[in-house]
Parts: structure tokens; sequence; C-alpha cells
């Protein structure tokens, strides 16, 4: 990574702290307060030896001081525990910023988008890569405060004592920096690859498992079981070479450390041996002096030490911010510039119009298109084709999941104008893979309703179906589904989002094969269903049940990204075209 690069990287993590920043400015505030507890403790321990050697004072009159002792130890480990509450506090304050502005980006790009990688790769940025910087905040931050407050506190207090011990301290603090720097270099580089095979393994393996049905049926099992081994132990080669950097790092930081510390001590052993007769301003040399400069000696490179320990976060944060920074500043969606566009309110009829609209994929991949056509307002308009036809791209372009060329316009306005939330809260759509985020089946069905009455529930319940499995639930509508909806059925699942579009008002309903997982009777029950329920509102509907779509007001057939035919049911079924071919085939599959 070049030096720009990383620059930039530590001015954008910087700048995600100001959320946290009095928090930060209170673990900064505790750090300065246990550096002057330990400064008051080193003094009244000095003193307190000062009195027993050398001015042979009893044991009982420093009982006073024996205890103030005691408590600055117990108010010290207070101070401690709390600045790593305020700590952890400050990183997981700004984690959630970071993970809300990831999420937030990937919901402006699109499910679309975000399929195009592996769920699994998702998984460690969303998780493991904002996790990694906790510690940045949480630590290595506040730390680079107080690595220049403390020394400087401890120098303040050294220098009236022994100018010497105090220079020698001030010259040799800027190397243990200068020593961390040395040997954290090139460790963001190594901790980036390592987060880049953190991501490749966490993809490959998840999807490994999601397919485990696949591979078994096709004796892949022993090949994959290989292949994830190889990039384990490669993911754990990387791992070892980031241990090994923070291990190496602190040990030599302790090396220089003791070197200096040793210093120091030489000096004071040689002053009271009578070798060495400066350092006191003329003023003869004490144990309280030396004793209390040789305690506060480690206090004033333990800062730094910690930094050059805590360094290592930084280099950490560096490699997990730059897939961060990547996708939130340089990935962009075509679609994702309608933040402050224009409001659509449909008080008139909708009226969708496209004119030579070509439609890409995020890559720019051409999937459909040119296509001309005209959708008026409560018209029900029938999709057919084979797979990859190019129908899905249709309802995705509506919904603003996928970018487009061309004219696209709703009322006379072009979708790229529209502020594309304003414009989803007119839809309504049931896909072939339901989404059903809430606990429960009754919060999963009210997800985007409001204002609806428990009778109106109930017919959407009754119309989708669901009273067929919920009558034998224990709870019944309040029953938890689990995650992903792991407790129903694919097809129960479709029934729960098919009650949630009949209960959603909206102007334009788009349905890609809505029925695809349930048996044949429930599929023309719901089919039935959505037909009376299309009447409301504009319809666009995706299916292979041709004897449903016979009342349909117009039937558009795709192929290869275009739309070869268009008429109505009688029309198209007796012109021996595109359409009567797909009826035949699919009366023959039933």
């Amino acid at each position: 990574m070049n030096k720009y690069k990383q620059t930039e990287l530590v001015k954008w993590l910087k700048k995600q702290s100001l959320v946290a920043k009095y928090w930060l400015y209170l673990s900064i505030l505790l750090g300065m307060i246990s550096i002057i507890l330990i400064i008051k403790q080193a003094w009244i321990l000095s003193s307190i030896l000062q009195s027993l050697i050398i001015y042979n004072i009893p044991r009982e009159q420093l009982f006073t001081k024996f205890i103030l002792l005691i408590y600055i130890f117990i108010l010290r480990a207070i101070i401690n525990f709390i600045r790593e509450n305020v700590g952890f506090i400050s990183g997981k304050i700004i984690r959630q910023k970071i993970r809300n502005m990831v999420l937030n980006k990937l919901d402006q790009l699109g499910p679309i988008w975000v399929k195009n990688k592996p769920i699994g790769s998702w998984a460690s940025i969303i998780l493991e890569q904002i996790e990694n910087v906790h510690d940045y905040y949480a630590l290595y931050l506040p730390q680079i405060y107080l690595s220049i407050i403390i020394p400087i506190i401890i120098l303040i207090i050294i220098f009236p004592i022994n100018w010497v011990a105090g220079l020698i301290l001030l010259i040799t603090a800027p190397l243990i920096p200068l020593f961390m720097i040395l040997i954290g270099t090139g460790a963001s580089d190594i901790n980036q690859k390592n987060f880049l095979a953190l991501s490749r393994l966490s993809g490959r393996f998840l999807d490994r498992l999601r397919g485990i049905d696949t591979l078994r049926l096709f004796y892949n099992i022993n090949n994959e079981i290989k292949s994830i081994t190889n990039a384990t132990e490669e993911f754990r080669q990387r791992t070892m070479q980031v241990l090994y950097i923070a291990f190496f790092s602190s040990a030599v930081l302790e090396f220089f450390t003791s070197i200096f510390i040793a210093i120091i001590s030489v000096y004071f052993g040689f002053s009271y041996l009578g070798e060495l007769h400066f350092g006191n301003y003329d003023i003869p040399i004490t144990l309280f002096s030396g004793f209390i400069t040789l305690i506060l000696a480690p206090e004033f490179f333990q800062p730094l030490r910690d930094l050059g320990v805590y360094y290592h976060y930084k280099e950490k944060a560096i490699g997990a911010a730059e897939s961060l920074f990547e996708l939130l500043y340089n990935i962009e969606n075509p679609l994702s510039q309608l933040q402050n566009n224009e409001f659509i309110e449909l008080t008139q009829p909708l009226m969708i119009i496209t004119k030579n609209l070509e439609i890409f994929s995020h890559d720019n991949i051409l999937l459909a298109g040119p296509l001309n056509l005209t959708i008026s307002s409560n018209q029900r308009i029938a999709l057919v084709g084979e797979s990859g036809s190019g129908k899905s791209s249709l309802l995705n372009v509506l919904l603003g999941f996928l970018p487009y060329r061309g004219s696209l316009t709703i009322n006379g306005i072009e979708l790229r104008d529209i502020n594309i939330n304003n414009w989803r809260k007119q839809l309504s759509w049931v896909g072939q893979n339901p989404h059903l985020p809430a606990q429960t089946i009754i919060d999963n069905i009210l997800l985007y309703s409001n204002n609806v009455n428990i009778e109106e529930i109930n017919i959407a319940i009754d119309n989708a179906y669901l009273t067929e499995f919920i009558q034998y639930l224990p709870e019944g509508v309040n029953t938890k589904i689990g995650e992903n909806a792991s407790r129903l059925s694919i097809g129960q699942a479709q029934r729960i989002a098919i009650a949630r579009a009949l209960l959603n008002s909206c102007n334009l309903l788009l349905l890609d094969e809505p029925t695809a997982s349930l048996d044949i009777q429930s599929e023309k029950y719901i089919m039935t269903t959505l037909n009376i329920a299309s009447i409301k509102q504009t319809t666009l509907l995706i299916t292979h049940l041709f004897e449903e779509i016979s009342s349909y007001d117009q039937i558009l057939v795709m192929s290869n990204g275009l739309i070869v035919e268009q008429g109505t049911y009688t029309y198209l079924s007796k012109s021996k075209g595109a359409f009567s071919n797909l009826l035949s085939y699919y009366t023959k599959e039933i």
C-alpha cells in the first residue's frame, strides 16, 4: 500500500472517531489521572523508604502514609477499570456507525449488486473487518495523546529532582517511536492480505456449506475438503506473520526500554558510590531522588511501549479500512444519485413509458434491451419467456436495482430523476425467494402496512391460504419463524410474502414467479387470489402458468433480452409465434 493511500485511510479512521469524541476525551483524562496517582504513589513510597532507611523513623509514625498508599492502589485499579469500559464504549459507538454506513451503502447498491459477491465475503466485511477497527479507537487513538502528555508530566517532576536523569529520558524517548515505525513498516500490507484471505476463505466455506447437497450428489466432497484445507493453511501462515510482527515489535521495544532504564540505574549507582558528582544542582544525592526517579522511569516509557504494542492495532485497522473505504466511496451505483431528487406523488393514473431502454448489470453488461413499451394505469401485463430472457431484469430496473440507458419515465418523469426511496414506496413486490426479516409471522405480514384493521389482516391471511398451516402452530400468527425463516418451508414463507403484498396498498404490483415454491393446488389458489388483487393496481407478472394469464390485458414475450411478441392471450395463442411455442412446451411439461 502506498503512503498516500495509507495517509488517506488514517484520516478516514480519525474522522469516524468524531461520533465518540467525548468518550475518547474521557479516556485520555482518566489516563492522565492515573499517571498523577502513580506519581503520588511513587512520591509516598520514596518518602517512606527515605524515612525508614536514612532517618530511622519508626514504622508506627508512617502509618498514615501506608494507608494513603493503599488508597491510591485501590483508586488506580478503579480508574483503570473505568477507562477500559470507556474505551470499549467509544469503540462500540464508532463500530456501530461504520456498520450502519456499510449497511446503508449495501441498501443503496441493491440486492442485485450484493449477490455478485459470496455471502461469506459480506460476513467478513460487516463482522470481522469492522470488529478489527475496535482496538484502534479503544486503545491506540487515546494512547497517541497519552504518549505525549504522560512523558511531559513525568519530565516536569524529574527535572527539578535530577537534570541528568531528565536529560537521559528526554534524549532516549524519541527512539522508541522510531523503532516502532521501522518495525511496523509493511504490517498494514500483511494485514490487508490477511483480510483478503479471510474474506475468500469465509466466502468459499459458506458457499460450499450451502451447496453441500450438490457436492455430495456429484461426489466432489473430497476435492472441496482439500481446497478448503489449502486455503485454511494459507490463512494460518498469514496470521502467523501478523503475530510474528506483533511479538517481535513488542520484544524489541521492551529490550530498548530496559537498556534506557539501565543507563539511569548505572548513573545513580555511580553517584551513590561517589564517582559522579553532577545532576543534583549541587545538592547531595538522596535515596528519595534516586528511588522516585527509578520508579517513574519505567512509567515514562510505558505509554510509548503501549503505543508500540497498540501500533499493531493501527496497522490492523488500516488493513481493514482499505476494503471498507473501497466499498463506501469507490464503488458507485448508477442509481445512487437518487437522493435529493424529485419526489413523485401519484395523484394521477400511473403511466410507465420506455423508449430504447437498455438494462445493464453493475459490471456494465447488457442484460436486456432496447425495449419500447407503454404500461397504462391498472393494466395487467404478463411477462413470459425462457429463463434468462430478461424478464426479471425489467422488474429489477423498475425497482431501481439496475442501471439503464435510454428512457424510462414514470408519469413523464425520468426514473433516474426520482427519489428512489420515494418511488419504492409506490411498489409492492413478491419474488421467488421471499425475505422475512421480522421475528414473527404477523410482524412480517405487517412489515410495510400501517393503519390496517384486524378484518383486513384476516382477509389477507385467508386469501394467501396461510390458515392451512397457521392453525396447527402453537402460537398461531405470533409464532417465531427463526433466523432466515428457518422454521418454515419455502412455500410457507412464500405465502407470508404474498399476504404482505396483498395487505400493502400500492400503485404498482411486481410479481416474479410468486408461486414458484408452492404445490400445484396451492399454486392455483394463490394465483386466483393474485389475479383478483391485480385488478386494484397496475400489475406486472412473470409466470409460466399460461392458463392463469388468459384474462390479462397484455402479454409480453421476451427472448434474448428483447420483446419479440406482445398482445392478448387470444391473439398470441393463434399467431403460431414465440408465445405459441412456449405454450406448447409448458403444456407438454405439465
